[in-house]
This record gives C-alpha cells, structure tokens and sequence, in this order.
C-alpha cells in the first residue's frame, strides 16, 4: 500500500557520471511517445538519453528510452504530436546515452527554484486598468546541499563538469519508484560552508537546459 503523505524521506539522487558516443536518428515521428529511427542502436528499455534535435523545444532534455526495437526506439513521456509546433521531417538529430551513474550521498537538501510565468503587461488607451498575457517562463534551478565529503566517488563527477562545462543527467529516484530526470549544467561550490555546530556542507547548483521528465513507478 502506498504511503499516504508523500515524503521525500529515503530518496536516492544520482549523476550521470559517464555518457556514450552519440546515435543519430534518421527519422522522428509526431507522436506520444515519439519514436526514432536509429539502425543497429543497442540501447535498452529505461536507458536514459541526453537529446539533440532540430526541433529546439526537445534539444537538450533528457528522456526514458521506451519500447526498444532493432532499428527504433521510443522516447518515453515526451509529446511531439502536435506538428504545428513539432514541424514534421524537422526533428532530426541524435541522443547521448547514460551510460554509468554514480550516487550523491548524504544530501541534505535538494530544492528547485525558478520555472515562473513571465506576463507581458498591456494597456489600451481607453483601459483603466493594464492586461496581462503570459509568455515564457523563468530559467529552472537546482540547489542540492551535501555534507563535505572530499573523497566520495561523486565529486570527481561533478567537478568534472563544472570545470568542462558538458550537459549532464541529474536522477532523483523517490523511495515509491517515481523517477524525475533533471537534464543541466553543474557546478559546485569549491569549499565547504561551516558554521559552529553544524556539519560542512557545499552545494551542487544545476542549471538545468530543459523541463524535467518524471516517471511514475508503474511506467
């Protein structure tokens, strides 16, 4: 039985610490899920993929690989159906595979900020008061504060790059099975904030280079 209230307690965040050589696709369907045409890929169900494409509004996300076949695969709770937005033939590119991930231990605060709604503010001669429409929305951030840990295998990774500055994956895998891919750039303080009484902390900050993905635990 699932738990009532949703706690992150148990939570489990990772980095994509080491990426593969990237798999062009020859054609991209508009469709929920997209499927890509990739001849001879050997990527498997729930690999995760960094993408690159024509159409920017996928570019640089990050997604689940669905329903693997030999020559195609699909692209798991992403939407390009509809094609005036997603211009058919226009999506072609390639996907980056993950292909090793290394856990960010002893975290102890994890919080996003940004993705607000922008307005655009008019007023008509005649108005009392102005109107507002909504255009694009604030950059998305990640603030995940960990104990100083020098020596953990995963800061080599995250100051890998932060000094190469390469897209990467963040996962959060919540203790109920839900996945959410946070796809960015990392970067991490270089030393530790103390306070008396307090353990060391530093903090990882992720810009992220598109909207996350979550991934219910029954997907």
């Amino acid at each position: 039985m699932a738990a009532r209230f949703p706690l992150p307690n148990g939570a489990i965040i990772e980095i994509a610490s080491t990426l593969g050589a990237a798999i062009p696709f020859t054609a991209i369907t508009n469709a929920a899920p997209p499927v890509v045409s990739a001849v001879g890929h050997d990527l498997d169900a729930t690999d995760v993929v960094l993408i690159d494409s024509g159409w920017a509004r996928l570019t640089d996300r990050a997604a689940r690989v669905t329903n693997p076949m030999a020559d195609s695969f699909g692209l798991g709770s992403i939407s390009t159906a509809n094609a005036e937005i997603y211009t058919p033939g226009a999506g072609l590119g390639s996907v980056v595979p993950v292909s090793g991930w290394v856990q960010i231990s002893k975290v102890t605060g994890f919080t996003p900020s940004g993705g607000e709604q922008q307005f655009a503010t008019v007023g008509y001669l005649e108005d009392d008061d102005d109107r507002q429409f909504p255009t694009n929305r604030n950059p998305l951030n990640l603030s995940i504060v960990v104990e100083d840990q020098p020596a953990a295998a995963y800061v080599g990774a995250v100051e890998g790059f932060d000094e190469s500055k390469e897209l990467t994956v963040i996962r959060l895998k919540l203790r109920n099975g839900d996945q959410i891919l946070y796809p960015g750039y990392v970067s991490i303080t270089p030393t530790p904030t103390m306070e008396r009484n307090n353990i060391m902390t530093r903090t990882i900050s992720v810009g992220l280079s598109g909207r996350p993905l979550r991934y219910l635990a029954a997907a």
